[in-house]
C-alpha cells in the first residue's frame, strides 16, 4: 500500500522515451515533493528518526485497521508515508524497485520492533547526544536486535540519521526469523497483522467486502502472495503478451505493404513500436496499483516488465533509424539504389547502434546493474559477436570502401577479373552485375573492394590501336603513299577530340611485313557507334588501296613436309 502513493512511478517510462526521441534522461528516481502539508521525518538523531518512524507506521496501520483498504489518491496518508520512508537509506536499493522495495523493509521493521523490548525514548540518543558527541556518534543500535540507525556521510540526506543500509538489505530476512515471535504487550503501540494485510490487501475499496467473503485458504499466502492474487497476476501477463505480439504482427505487415511505396505511412508504421513500449508498463501498473502485488512476485514482474519495455524501445529505435534513413533516400536527388543510398542506411545504422548502447546502459543502470557490470558485458558481448560474424563484419567493411571510394555506380559497365558486365544492384553485402552474356554475377563486397575495377562506362573516349601490314616487297613511295591515305581518311574525322589528333606512323619491319601503326579516339564513349565509325573507316581504307594497287600483307605459312620414307 505504501508504494502506490508515491507519484514517481511512471518517471521510467518517460525518461525511456526521452531517450528515444531526446537522447537525454536522467537516472535518478525519486519521490516528487508533495503539495500539501508535507513535514520531513525528524531524522536529527535516533530517537527523533525511531520515534517519527514508528509513529508514522501506527498511524497507517490503524487506517488499514478501520477502513481495510489504503487510498492511493489520499493527500492526507501521502504525507505520512513519505515521512516512514525518509527514515531509509534507500542508496542501495535498484532504482526500478525502490519504491516497493522501502515500502516492503519499512513494514518488516515495523513488524520486527513489534516483536521486541524498545527502550524508553529518553534512553535513546536524542539531538543532545548528538551535539555533546559531535561526529563520534556514528550508529546506534536497539538493544537485542539486528536494527542499525547509521549517520549519513555522504548523499543528499548527509548527517542524518537513518536505518542503515545493512538494516534495510536484511529487513525482510530478519522479520522471517521474527515472524513467529508474539507482540510485545508494553511499550509504543503495536500493529498486529500490518504485514499480512499489506500482502492481501485489494486495489480497490468495492473489492474489500469480497475479500473478507472469501475463504481463509484463498487469502492465505503461497510464495509470498495471497492466493486469490494469483490468477489475475496470470492473466494480466497473458493478456499484455498477446497485446505485444499482436501489436507487431500489425507492425510487420503493415511495414512491408507500404516501404518503398508510401514514406508517409511507412513512417507512421513506427506508431505500433512505441505502442508496444507501454504494454509492460500496463502490466506493471495493474500489478501494483490494482492486485497491490507485494514482495518478490513484484519484483520479478516489475523487473521482466522493464527489460521487455526496454529491449522494445531499442527495437524502437532501429525502426525509426530506418524510417529516418528512407525519408532522406526518397528525395529526387538520390538513388534509391545508388552507393549515396546505401551509405545513408549504413551511417543510419551505425547511429542507432550507438543510441541503443546508450539506452541499454542507461536502462540496465535503471534495472539496478552497475555501469561497470554493463560495460564488461557489453565488451564481451561485442567480442564474441565480432568472433561469430567475421565475415559479415569483412563484408560491411568492404561496402564502407566501396561507399567511400566510389568506383562505380548502378547502371554503369565495370570490368574485374574475367567479369564484364553492368551493375544491376549494390548491397550491403554484396554486388550484382550482369555480363554481356546475359549471365548474373553476384559478388561479396569485401572480395569487390580488392579487385582492380576498370570502369568502362566512365571513359572520356573510346581508344582504337590497330596495325595495318604491308608486304616486304613494296616501294617505298607506296608504303608513303599508304600513310597519307590513312591519315586522310582519319583527317577530321568524326567524333575526333581536338586534343587527341588521330597518329599514323610506320613503325616497324617485321619479319614478313611492313607495320603501320594507326591510333585514334573516339568521342562520345558509344560503343555501337564507334563500331559503326571503325567499320566505316576500314572500308575506305581498304577501297582506296585498292584503288592504288596496294596489298595487304598475308600471314607468312610454313609448311613441313616429311620426305623420310620408312624402311621394311
Amino acid at each position: 500500500m505504501l508504494q502506490g502513493i508515491a507519484v514517481g512511478r511512471f518517471h521510467f517510462p518517460v525518461c525511456l522515451i526521452s531517450i528515444l526521441f531526446c537522447l537525454t534522461l536522467s537516472p535518478s528516481i525519486g519521490f516528487a515533493e508533495p503539495k500539501l502539508n508535507y513535514r520531513p521525518a525528524d531524522t536529527s538523531s535516533p530517537r527523533s528518526t525511531l520515534k517519527d518512524f514508528i509513529d508514522a507506521s501506527n498511524q497507517i496501520s490503524k487506517h488499514v485497521r478501520d477502513t481495510k483498504f489504503v487510498n492511493r489518491d489520499s493527500e492526507a496518508l501521502r504525507p505520512i508515508i513519505l515521512r516512514i520512508l525518509d527514515c531509509l537509506d534507500q542508496s542501495d536499493l535498484p532504482a526500478f524497485a525502490r519504491e516497493a522495495r522501502a515500502a516492503e523493509v519499512a513494514i518488516c521493521l515495523k513488524e520486527i520492533m513489534d516483536r521486541v523490548e524498545l527502550p524508553p525514548f529518553d534512553e535513546i540518543p536524542g539531538i543532545e547526544e548528538v551535539d555533546a558527541a559531535g561526529d563520534k556518534l556514528t550508529s546506534w543500535r536497539i538493544p537485542g536486535t539486528r536494527l542499525t540507525i547509521a549517520r549519513m556521510e555522504e548523499g543528499p540526506q548527509k548527517h542524518e540519521y537513518l536505518f542503515s543500509k545493512g538494516t534495510v538489505d536484511r529487513a525482510v530476512r530478519y522479520y522471517q526469523d521474527m515472524k513467529a515471535y508474539p507482540y510485545r504487550t508494553s511499550g509504543p503501540e503495536t500493529s498486529p497483522g500490518f504485514y499480512r494485510w499489506y500482502f492481501s490487501s485489494p486495489g480497490h475499496s468495492a473489492v474489500v467486502p469480497i475479500i473478507e467473503r472469501l475463504p481463509k485458504g484463498f487469502r492465505d499466502q503461497v510464495f509470498g502472495m495471497a492466493v486469490w492474487k494469483w490468477p489475475a497476476l496470470f492473466l494480466s501477463i497473458i493478456v499484455a503478451s498477446l497485446v505485444m505480439l499482436l501489436i507487431y504482427r500489425i507492425h510487420f505487415r503493415l511495414t512491408q505493404r507500404w516501404k518503398g511505396k508510401n514514406i508517409v505511412c511507412y513512417c507512421l508504421t513506427i506508431i505500433f513500436p512505441i505502442l508496444a513500449v507501454f504494454a509492460p508498463f500496463i502490466v506493471t501498473y495493474v500489478v501494483k496499483d490494482q492486485l497491490i502485488v507485494r514482495g518478490w512476485p513484484l519484483y520479478i514482474v516489475d523487473f521482466t516488465s522493464l527489460l521487455i519495455a526496454l529491449l522494445a524501445s531499442i527495437f524502437v529505435v532501429f525502426a525509426a533509424s530506418n524510417r529516418v534513413a528512407e525519408t532522406i533516400i526518397a528525395s529526387p536527388k538520390i538513388n534509391p539504389q545508388g552507393l549515396n543510398a546505401q551509405l545513408i542506411r549504413i551511417i543510419s545504422r551505425l547511429m542507432s547502434m550507438v543510441i541503443a548502447v546508450a539506452v541499454f546502459l542507461v536502462g540496465g543502470q535503471y534495472l539496478g546493474i552497475k555501469l561497470t557490470t554493463l560495460l564488461a558485458s557489453a565488451g564481451i558481448g561485442g567480442f564474441a559477436v565480432a568472433l561469430a560474424a567475421q565475415d559479415t563484419l569483412k563484408t560491411l567493411f568492404g561496402t564502407i570502401m566501396l561507399m567511400a571510394d566510389k568506383p562505380f555506380r548502378v547502371g554503369e559497365r565495370i570490368q574485374f577479373n574475367q567479369y564484364d558486365g553492368n551493375v544491376e544492384d549494390i548491397g550491403l553485402r554484396s554486388t550484382r552485375v550482369r555480363l554481356l552474356t546475359g549471365n548474373l554475377v553476384t559478388i561479396p563486397n569485401d572480395e569487390l573492394a580488392r579487385c582492380d575495377i576498370e570502369n568502362i562506362t566512365r571513359r572520356p573516349y573510346i581508344r582504337r590501336s590497330a596495325d595495318i601490314k604491308i608486304p616486304l616487297d613494296t616501294h617505298r613511295t607506296k608504303v608513303e603513299q599508304c600513310i597519307e591515305i590513312i591519315r586522310n581518311t582519319l583527317k577530321d574525322h568524326e567524333g575526333m577530340n581536338p586534343d587527341l589528333p588521330a597518329r599514323v606512323y610506320f613503325d616497324e619491319f617485321n619479319d614478313d611485313s611492313f607495320n603501320i601503326k594507326v591510333i585514334y579516339w573516339y568521342t562520345p564513349p558509344e560503343f555501337w557507334d564507334f563500331l559503326a565509325f571503325s567499320q566505316k573507316v576500314n572500308l575506305q581504307i581498304f577501297q582506296a588501296f585498292e584503288e592504288q594497287g596496294i596489298q595487304f600483307s598475308q600471314p607468312l605459312r610454313v609448311v613441313h613436309t616429311d620426305t623420310e620414307s620408312q624402311g621394311s
